[in-house]
C-alpha cells in the first residue's frame, strides 16, 4: 500500500503541473504572420488561462473561435494544434518547447499510449530534425523513468497482474543473456510486445539501466523517424485529400523504406544469433498507438 500511495502522488503531483502549465500561458503574439497555414480556420486563442493569443489588428470585431490545449487523438486535432502551436511559438519558443517535452515525458513515465501522435506533433512544430531528435531523447528519458518508477513502486504489481508474460520475457532474457542488448533491440524494432509493457517489466527481469536506456535510444530510433517525419509531411497539407497526392505518397514510401533498413538488420542477426521462440505470442497488444 505505500509504494501505491507514493505512486499516487507522483503521478497527481506530475498531472498538477502539466495541468498549471497548459493553463498558465504566457502572452501571444500580437499580430498574426502571414499567410494562412499559421493558424486553424477562424482566428484563435488558446484557452483556458488568464493569458490568450490575441488576434491582430486586421481580425478586430470578429467573432473568436476558443482553443482548448488537449493530447491529440486523431489526424484533425493534430493538424490543428500542430498549426496553433506553431503560430505560438513565433515569441514564445520556450514555452512551447517545455509544453511539448512535459506533456511527452508525462506520457512515457507513466505507460499512457498515444506516443505515435506527440511524435508526429514534434515533426509538425519543430521540423523534422529538431522532431527526430527531441522525440528520440524524450522517449528515452520516459521510458527511463517509467523504469525507474516500476523497480520503485511496481514490481509486484507487474508480475501479479501480467504472470505468464513476465515469466515468458524472464526465460528469453535468460537464453538471450549473452547478447542482451541485441535481444532488447529486437523487441524495440519488432514491437511483439509493446513498449509501455517493456518498460514496466525491464526492471522486474532485472535488466540493468544502462542496457535498457541505450537499447531505448537506438531501438526506436526507426519507429521515431517514421512518426516524426509523417507529423512533418501532413503538417504541410491544406485538406486530407492531399494525402493520396502522388508527391506525399512517395515521400511516405520513402521513409518506411529508409526506417525499415534497421530493422531487416536486426531481424538477420537476431536470426542467426538470438532465441526467439515464443516470443511473438507475447503480445500484449500489437498497434504502434499502444507504443
Amino acid at each position: 500500500m505505500r509504494s501505491l500511495a507514493g505512486l499516487t502522488v507522483i503521478v497527481a503531483t506530475a498531472s498538477v503541473y502539466l495541468y498549471l502549465l497548459s493553463t498558465h500561458l504566457p502572452p501571444g503574439p500580437t499580430h498574426l504572420p502571414p499567410g494562412p497555414t499559421h493558424l486553424p480556420p477562424g482566428p484563435t486563442r488558446l484557452q483556458p488561462g488568464p493569458t490568450r493569443l490575441q488576434p491582430g489588428p486586421e481580425l478586430e470585431g470578429e467573432a473568436v473561435r476558443e482553443y482548448r490545449l488537449k493530447f491529440p487523438s486523431d489526424l484533425k486535432s493534430l493538424q490543428e494544434l500542430a498549426k496553433t502551436l506553431k503560430f505560438y511559438k513565433t515569441e514564445n519558443y520556450s514555452y512551447v518547447l517545455l509544453l511539448f517535452c512535459s506533456a511527452y515525458l508525462y506520457k512515457q513515465s507513466f505507460a499512457i499510449p498515444g506516443s505515435s501522435f506527440l511524435n508526429m506533433l514534434g515533426g509538425a512544430i519543430f521540423g523534422p530534425w529538431v522532431g527526430l531528435m527531441l522525440t528520440c531523447l524524450l522517449a528515452t528519458f520516459g521510458s527511463t523513468f517509467c523504469f525507474l518508477l516500476s523497480s520503485a513502486f511496481g514490481k509486484q504489481y507487474v508480475v501479479h497482474f501480467f504472470p505468464e508474460k513476465v515469466a515468458l520475457l524472464q526465460m528469453k532474457v535468460e537464453e538471450n543473456r549473452s547478447s542482451l542488448f541485441f535481444f532488447l533491440l529486437f523487441l524495440r524494432f519488432f514491437p511483439m510486445t509493446p513498449n509501455w509493457f517493456l518498460n514496466i517489466t525491464c526492471p522486474v527481469l532485472n535488466i540493468p539501466l544502462s542496457i535498457f536506456f541505450f537499447s531505448v535510444l537506438i531501438g526506436l530510433i526507426p519507429y521515431n523517424f517514421i512518426c516524426v517525419r509523417t507529423g512533418s509531411v501532413l503538417s504541410q497539407l491544406s485538406s486530407l485529400d492531399d494525402i493520396f497526392s502522388w508527391g506525399t505518397l512517395a515521400q511516405l514510401l520513402a521513409i518506411a523504406l529508409m526506417a525499415l533498413l534497421p530493422g531487416a538488420l536486426i531481424k538477420r542477426y537476431g536470426a542467426a544469433h538470438l532465441k526467439l521462440d515464443g516470443v511473438a505470442s507475447n503480445g500484449t497488444g500489437r498497434d504502434r498507438k499502444s507504443r
